[in-house]
């Protein structure tokens, strides 16, 4: 059927060209969008003001002498009455138009007898032929991986589709003009790295032929902008793609977009401050509203955030004390959960495992989570009255994490220490354990500011979407379509 319908479209764009016309010209005359002709309808058909515009044709009704036709472009959509005593070349465009062709067209509005806002065309000219019939506006797509995989599709059939993206495109808009008018910098770091580092995750791997090195994509947008700070820049932030080679689920993706930036001369309690400021700004912007619910469960992103402490909650909903508890307990926990192998994995994954497990969650939020225990921030300052603790914290809602920051560790002897308790953990096993990063460190011995730092990724819009985070992605990474 398909391939029926590609050959006889074909031929149709034969008999154009045989006939002169270009099926793909390069040249458009568009004087306003449908959009724009809308807006301004009443005004311009009382003065019968002639008015030319393009878009893709989305339906065709022929009835013989006259032609019904909707015809949308990016800000609207308008119907099209082509009638034969207006056009020399009607019955050729009959012959050669189809749903789906982009076309120019002039003429004058008018409201139909249905009450209809229409264009009485005067001029036609094929832009794009297409070869594929688009599916049906009532039928859509139902599979959702098509969707996914032909998004070009599921964009044109669905309004929701677009409009999301759209919102998309403003949440992240938000977050840089908030942050532009807190007089933070915006920033590019590379995306290929010689060591990646920032976050507790196993990399991709690539080959940089013209250096005849192996590089890696970057897992977090962190040490770059530390070094940056030791640079002299004070508020900078940088809006880029990350790449993690991790499990796919509804809260993760291999690349996606995420936010960091980093405040000199500010702590994490400076800076808890401030996110909760710019959370309720960004939200507001893209979501014009404050209050979310997921499966019964309400957050009210307006109200004063809750602050939770890690080891309460983890004692509270594991059982477990963490000031006194051994690695043994932990193992002994992990197992009693049926979580994943344990072997390799040090004291602070363990923790992470339980944690998610356990008291993640029941923190419907939102809340800040704060000072969880050293091992499993190896960036973090370690806390001021608590060696054994970070001062980092969460954002917290509907059971999982919506971004992190934390005062930046800036000892370079302890960082180093930091590093090689990481580097043992690798050898262990443990895969997504960070690396000693040498020339970070040696960035460090010349002195970094203190300084406070902060990431969001677009886990936090796929939430408050209430849509697994791969469909609020263009185009996902998906398997090989063995169809």
């Amino acid at each position: 059927m398909l391939e029926e319908i590609i050959k006889e479209r074909k031929k149709k764009i034969e008999k154009m060209r045989k006939a002169g016309i270009d099926p793909y010209p390069a040249e458009v005359k568009r004087s306003q969008t449908i959009g724009e002709v809308l807006d301004n309808f009443s005004k311009l058909e009382r003065i019968k003001k002639k008015v030319s515009f393009s878009g893709r044709i989305r339906g065709i009704r022929n009835q013989g002498k006259i032609i019904f036709s909707d015809i949308e472009d990016d800000s609207g959509r308008i119907q099209l009455v082509i009638k034969k005593e207006n056009l020399k070349d009607f019955d050729f465009l009959v012959d050669v138009l189809d749903a789906g062709d982009f076309v120019e067209v002039e003429g004058y509005l008018f409201i139909t007898k249905r009450g209809e806002r229409s264009l009485e065309v005067k001029k036609v000219r094929i832009l794009t032929k297409s070869l594929r019939t688009l599916p049906s506006d009532y039928y859509g797509i139902g599979d959702s991986e098509t969707r996914l995989r032909k998004r070009y599709l599921d964009l044109i059939l669905n309004k929701e589709t677009k409009d999301l993206f759209l919102k998309k495109a403003k949440f992240w808009q938000s977050f840089r003009n908030y942050l532009l008018k807190e007089k933070f910098l915006e920033v590019e770091t590379p995306i290929l790295e010689t060591m990646p580092g920032g976050a507790d995750a196993e990399p991709f791997k690539t080959r940089y032929n013209a250096l005849g090195e192996d590089f890696y994509l970057r897992i977090s947008l962190e040490i770059a902008l530390k070094k940056l700070l030791v640079g002299g820049f004070e508020r900078i932030f940088e809006i880029g793609r990350i790449f993690r080679n991790e499990g796919i689920d509804a809260e993760h993706l291999q690349d996606y977009t995420q936010l960091e930036f980093y405040y000199a001369f500010a702590d994490y309690n400076d800076l808890m401050k401030m996110v909760e400021k710019m959370y309720k700004f960004v939200i507001k912007e893209t979501f014009g509203k404050m209050v979310f619910e997921q499966e019964g469960k309400k957050a009210d992103f307006s109200k004063k955030w809750e602050v939770i402490d890690y080891y309460d909650i983890f004692k509270k909903r594991s059982g477990i004390d963490l000031k006194t508890c051994t690695k043994k307990d932990l193992i002994k926990k992990v197992k009693e959960l049926k979580l994943k192998e344990v072997k390799g994995l040090g004291e602070g994954r363990l923790i992470d495992l339980i944690f998610k497990k356990t008291a993640r969650p029941t923190i419907i939020g939102p809340a800040f989570l704060v000072n969880p225990p050293v091992s499993i921030e190896p960036l973090a300052k370690r806390h001021r009255k608590e060696e054994k603790r970070v001062e980092r914290f969460q954002v917290m809602a509907f059971g999982t994490e919506l971004g992190k920051g934390f005062s930046e560790a800036n000892d370079p002897v302890d960082q180093r220490e930091r590093f090689e308790e990481q580097m043992r953990l690798r050898e262990g096993g443990d895969k997504e354990a960070q690396r000693l990063d040498e020339e970070f460190l040696e960035a460090l011995e010349y002195g970094m500011p203190p300084a406070a730092g902060f990431g969001v990724s677009e886990r936090l819009f796929s939430v408050l979407s209430g849509k697994p985070i791969r469909e609020c992605v263009f185009f996902p990474a998906m398997r090989k379509n063995k169809d």
